[in-house]
């Protein structure tokens, strides 16, 4: 795994994206030589060839990303795969047309478009099959070897087995509290901590992760020395585990870890690039979404009784409470019986109308206006009610530290985990949260953004 905008993605998953964009581009070269009635080399060099061609690829590559084609790079069907492509390359003709109607210039002549994007079709779809059965076997294939009795361990193995686009395979286990061979989350128990060195020269793992529960009484200090001097990469559970599943382990979390930590944020420098950042985000949002501001507040108002935004106070930075506003989506009665309570999915509280600027994200337009007000960030920890930040504190080691930065409209836990119902989904976002808060940066922030357009697009994991 390579980390990019302090975020590990699969080595398999740069390969695909740059052997694709290989593919793509040459397509459209070929097709111009193909089409082009003069000189494709001044096509190409003089006549704006090149610029339109990438052009079409960023497009291409833009519709290959929303698809989850990327995501996920597996195949697991060759039909839908066809139907996902066709999906694509019909928006590269939409966008094409809508191309020239701002210049016909700027447009690739139509039967290079047709040429190139067949080409560029077939390509792709030939290649995710080759890559899918044997190219990942060998690109980016992290081999982990599991040492110890650490609970961490388990669920690191549960993730990589239920995510294989990660590109990593558990080469096994080593511990001492199950019998040889016994099959656990990923792998199975390869012997006991005795015969690490042993397990090690058979397996050849890319990494060692060590979790142990007594570090002083059971850890193989002196084996794992002479591993790590031979070249063998070692790492801690934690760090294993954040560096995996892309969120920091609460379990393994001590406080030493926070307090001598030299990477954990917010700095300062950080902070205030990101309230810069913030205020040209939010200045120029709440500029282009007025038209559409305008339109869901007419349609709140004509479709249910009540005010237009909804007000409610949360928790912002250092633990200050302010007045949130959304576009009420929800009954004005929505807790007159129940009090404070989680959004649960299929919620009978939302309105119709609530049901679609929900799913759209529309209803969160108005926090434009938190953040131009300082209250809020375009990117970080959710902002939670006053009655849940009271409960959840008191039951969960941590959680006020995320209060350390602004509020977001959008962030980390928000596009890697689903909305959360119960004290467990919590924990994980919390989580994601000390995540953010530990690699907080101006790139981060843009990945999780440019995520977050995809994920209202698509109409993504609203409740």
């Amino acid at each position: 795994m390579i980390r990019l905008f302090r975020v590990f993605v699969p080595v398999g998953t740069l390969a695909l994206l740059i052997s694709e964009i290989l593919l793509v581009t040459g397509a459209f070269v070929l097709a111009s030589y193909i089409t082009s009635a003069g000189d494709p080399g001044d096509y190409l060099l003089y006549d704006g060839g090149w610029q339109s061609i990438l052009r079409i690829v960023l497009i291409i590559l833009i519709g290959l990303y929303l698809h989850d084609l990327y995501s996920d790079i597996y195949v697991k069907s060759r039909i839908i795969l066809v139907q996902q492509l066709c999906l694509v390359m019909g928006m590269a003709f939409l966008m094409q047309g809508l191309i020239s109607y701002v210049d016909p210039s700027l447009r690739i002549p139509l039967r290079e478009m047709t040429l190139g994007s067949s080409l560029a079709m077939g390509a792709i779809y030939g290649w995710r099959n080759l890559f899918s059965t044997y190219v990942i076997r060998v690109v980016g294939r992290d081999r982990l070897l599991l040492v110890g009795d650490s609970p961490v361990l388990v669920d690191i193995a549960r993730f990589i087995d239920r995510h294989p686009e990660k590109g990593l395979v558990v080469a096994g286990f080593v511990g001492d509290l199950h019998d040889q061979g016994e099959p656990l989350p990923g792998g199975k128990l390869l012997g006991p901590v005795a015969a690490l060195r042993e397990i090690v020269d058979a397996t050849r793992p890319s990494r060692i992760v060590v979790g142990m529960f007594e570090r002083r009484n059971c850890m193989p200090v002196n084996e794992l020395l002479e591993l790590r001097f031979e070249g063998n990469i070692i790492e801690e559970a934690a760090s294993a585990y954040e560096r995996v599943c892309g969120r920091v382990c609460v379990k393994e979390l001590r406080p030493s870890q926070l307090i001598y930590s030299g990477e954990l944020g917010p700095r300062r420098q950080t902070l205030l690039y990101q309230s810069l950042w913030n205020i040209l985000v939010a200045g120029i949002g709440a500029i282009l979404t007025s038209p559409l501001m305008l339109m869901v507040a007419l349609a709140v108002r004509l479709s249910s009784p009540g005010p237009v935004l909804y007000r409610q106070a949360r928790i912002g930075m250092g633990g200050a409470p302010f007045t949130l506003y959304k576009f009420r989506s929800m009954r004005v009665d929505a807790e007159a019986e129940t009090g404070a309570v989680w959004a649960s999915k299929d919620d009978p509280r939302v309105t119709a109308v609530g049901r679609i600027i929900r799913g759209f994200r529309l209803d969160e337009m108005p926090q434009f206006f938190n953040v131009l007000k300082g209250e809020m960030s375009i990117v970080g920890p959710r902002p939670e009610r006053p009655e849940f930040v009271k409960a959840l504190s008191s039951q969960i080691p941590y959680y006020p530290q995320r209060h350390c930065v602004r509020p977001g409209i959008t962030g980390w836990a928000q596009i890697s985990y689903r909305y959360g119902e119960t004290l467990e989904d919590t924990i994980e976002k919390l989580e994601y949260d000390l995540f953010y808060i530990k690699n907080m940066s101006l790139g981060l922030d843009t990945y999780i953004i440019f995520h977050t357009l995809k994920t209202m697009l698509l109409s993504r994991g609203a409740q």
